[in-house]
């Protein structure tokens, strides 16, 4: 889902130097994209179920004002993934509802 050959911007020379946990599955990423990018690429659309109805979300607007793309972060939930860059060995969870705090049971 990467654009590897853009007819503007070139060719992207970014390598795939990070590796993010995923649910529970390593993904490969790219130091600094977003997290729904390094998503997306790896073919996962659904970021999260409302809670309410358990309906699936995933990227909506793509700029940090709605909040279809939040997920569980490192233990910290409703964390947009559409304007928060990736770091090496960050731990992604799909989110639940309203989400939970890693302390909580």
């Amino acid at each position: 889902m990467r654009i590897d050959k853009h007819p503007i911007l070139g060719d992207d020379t970014r390598a795939s130097d990070a590796v993010i946990m995923v649910d529970g599955k390593k993904i490969p990423a790219k130091e600094g994209e977003p997290i729904a990018a390094a998503l997306l690429a790896a073919g996962i659309r659904k970021f999260r179920v409302t809670p309410k109805d358990g309906n699936p979300r995933g990227i909506f607007c793509g700029i940090g004002r709605c909040t279809d793309c939040i997920m569980t972060v490192d233990g910290q939930p409703n964390v947009r993934t559409c304007v928060t860059p990736v770091r090496n060995g960050m731990v992604i969870e799909s989110q639940k509802g309203l989400g939970k705090w890693g302390d909580e049971e």
